[in-house]
């Protein structure tokens, strides 16, 4: 019964094994958050374009003919205010909408609709982050 009185505390062997646990719990856990940090961003980037193309076809309810420019997409929409280098080509029929992310290395997610109506969603660096090996999205 004294010698249970006398054990107080834990050995230095139950220290050091609760601290590899939580070595090797960290060492798993990092790289895991980090990539998911440049896929949030990757993911902001295609919904900044998808917001861009739909006030682009606002636009040309109204004009019946594509904007030319981003400002006048920010005008329609001001969540697009916040966006990375957009870029914006338009003429009667066609329009391309680039959009940068701020993930490292940046990818560039593209909408592009040709004269035929067909609509295409690229990006860049392929099979990198949000960027399939495909090169759509």
């Amino acid at each position: 019964m004294s010698r249970l009185r006398r054990e107080h505390g834990f050995t230095l062997i139950e220290i050091l094994v609760v601290v590899l646990i939580i070595g090797v719990l960290a060492a798993i856990a990092i790289p895991s958050v980090l990539s998911q940090t440049g896929k949030s961003h990757d993911a902001a980037a295609k919904v900044t374009a998808r917001t861009a193309q739909q006030a682009i076809e606002t636009y040309y309810t109204d004009a019946k003919s594509y904007a030319t420019d981003a400002a006048t997409l920010r005008g329609i929409e001001p969540a697009l205010t916040n966006a990375v280098n957009l870029t914006v080509s338009g003429t009667i029929d066609s329009y391309t909408i680039s959009n940068d992310s701020t993930s490292v290395p940046v990818e560039t997610f593209t909408v592009t609709r040709s004269s035929a109506g067909a609509i295409t969603r690229t990006c860049s660096p392929v099979n990198k982050g949000g960027c399939p090996a495909s090169g759509t999205w």
